[in-house]
Order: C-alpha cells, then structure tokens, then sequence
C-alpha cells in the first residue's frame, strides 16, 4: 500500500461509519485544534461540539475563516472548566469521543481521571502512537511515549491490552508485539527485559489476549527480518513487529520523534484505557496525521459501542 493511502484509509473506515459519534472538542481556541475540528466535522468523522469560551472561538474562527455556523458551541470560562465540562458531556452520554484543544493534556487529563468520578475503567490509560513510516510496509503502532513515565509490569500488561484492542478495532490482522530493550537476552541488569520475559508468560496463559507477544526484542531485531536472522532468534514477531511496546515513556518519545524528524514518518495518536477515546492534538502536527488521529478515534468509539474490544 502506498504511504499515503495508509491514514487515507483510515480516514475513508471512518467517514463510512453508519453512527457518527459526538465529539467534545476541549477548549479549541487556536488554529490548529478548531480547524481540525471543523474538517473532521466536514468530513463526517465525527460530530464536534465545541467547549470553551464562546467569545474566544468565534474569535479565532473569523480569524482563520473557519465556518462554525452548524456547530454546538458549550460556552465555558476557563480552560480547566471546559476539561470539567466535557468529562460531564460523556458521563451524561452526550459524547462518545473527546479530543484535546488549546489547553495543556496534564489539564484535561486531570479532569478526565478526576472530576466526578472521572471517566476511569479497569484499565490503566495510556497512548498509542499510529505511526506511518516510509521505510516499513504496515502501520507501527509505538505505546507509551506520552502518559506513562515508568510503568510497572501491571501497567505494561494494560499498555499492551490497549494496543491491541486498537490494532484489532482498526480492522487490521492479529498484531505482532515485540516488547523492546536494548538487547534481545534477558539481563538482571535491565528490568525491561525481566519485564519483557514476564509479559510473554502472562500471554502464554491467557492473562494477555488477542496479540502475540515476543521480548525482551532489540529495536533492530523488532522490525528487520535481516537483523533478527543474523542473531538468530526465531519468532512470529522478530522483524515483522506491527505493535513496539517501549520501556518508559522518555525512550518512547524519543523514538517516534526520532521517526518523525528523522526517518519523514507521520504519527497520530490517541489515549485509550478510559470510558471514551481522547485525541491529542499538536500544534506541530500535520493536517493529515490530526485528521488520521480523529478517524481511529472514531472507528475505536464505534467498536467500544458495540462491544468488540474492550472485555474480549
């Protein structure tokens, strides 16, 4: 498949669906996030309401030639009231999608793991990079290089479960877990690989599903068939990874943006673990990885409202 057919795609499921989902737009008073949502808006990804300061939108909006003339605006007067508000839209069922704006994600996240309740599930919340590269022939998912710094081996099993459940909800086949460090042996030294050891025996008795999970897993042997050859390790996952589960959140970052800036790829992204899928917009992302962003937000709402995913 052509690079640019990948998030199109993605966008096309999305734009299909026979239910469009509602989105709360959190505080949209930049460019970026408004307009973002105006297109995914116009291109019938989901329904946006839009929560923040009337004033300060519209604002914005006769700025950019933005045209919110069908739009729901719930006025509010302050960032962190808007994070409020649009956790009280889900809880409500007035929403089944939420999607980040202007404000800082610590802010809104805060809201969304404590305001009333918060909108928390079993899981642990955590993100899931959807990363188009050039160079590889699938999408790459990376998880977590946003939320959690150093999770715990409970927590990874839940970073992992979540990415699958995406992997699977995006339509896409049985994911490839490599379960990374920075070498392929497991090493008292370096917890990622008792980690990594740990999290292959959970799969093996049925505590994770739906994936099939290899490491401790070298970036390298991950996701070239060459590499993992030469070393000789033998697996479904060595060199064929579709799902990079990394060690903490700093090594992450540092490779997706590594992949961005680096390698051309494209990254979109969204938090999974709590009642609805959330957005995250950058002020630095592209039109199209933002769009992309909002398509699997979307598919992954319509799957939790069917119950595919989460529970399997």
């Amino acid at each position: 498949m052509n690079r640019n057919d990948r998030f199109q795609e993605l966008v096309d499921i999305a734009a299909g669906l026979e239910k469009k989902h509602v989105c709360v737009v959190v505080h949209p008073c930049d460019e970026a996030s408004l307009s973002s949502a105006v297109q995914a808006g116009k291109l019938n990804l989901f329904i946006p309401v839009l929560v923040g300061p009337e004033e300060r939108i519209r604002v914005v909006a006769r700025e950019y030639d933005l045209d919110i003339s069908g739009l729901q605006i719930i006025n509010t007067g302050h960032s962190h009231a808007s994070a409020d508000t649009a956790v009280a839209e889900v809880q409500a069922g007035r929403a089944t999608l939420m999607m980040k704006g202007s404000l800082h994600s610590d802010e809104l996240l805060h809201s969304v793991l404590c305001y009333n309740g918060g909108l928390r599930t079993e899981r642990r919340i955590s993100h899931v990079f959807v990363m188009d590269v050039p160079s590889y022939d699938k999408l790459l998912f990376i998880t977590d290089g946003a939320i959690n710094i150093f999770p715990t081996l409970c927590e990874k099993a839940d970073i992992i479960r979540n990415a699958i459940d995406l992997h699977l909800a995006l339509g896409l086949d049985t994911p490839r877990v490599a379960i990374l460090s920075a070498v392929e042996q497991i090493n008292e030294k370096l917890q990622s690989t008792i980690d990594a050891a740990a999290l292959c025996k959970m799969a093996d008795r049925g505590q994770i599903k739906g994936g099939i999970l290899d490491g401790p897993l070298a970036m390298d042997n991950a996701i070239s068939p060459e590499a993992a050859a030469i070393k000789g390790i033998r697996s479904e996952v060595a060199g064929h990874a579709q799902i990079l589960v990394v060690p903490d959140l700093e090594a992450g970052n540092m490779l997706v943006k590594n992949l961005t800036f680096l390698s051309g790829a494209d990254a979109a992204g969204i938090v999974l673990g709590a009642r609805v899928p959330i957005v995250l917009t950058s002020r630095a992302d592209s039109e199209r990885t933002r769009l992309a962003s909002c398509a699997v937000a979307a598919v992954y709402a319509d799957s939790l409202l069917q119950n595919r995913v989460i529970g399997k």
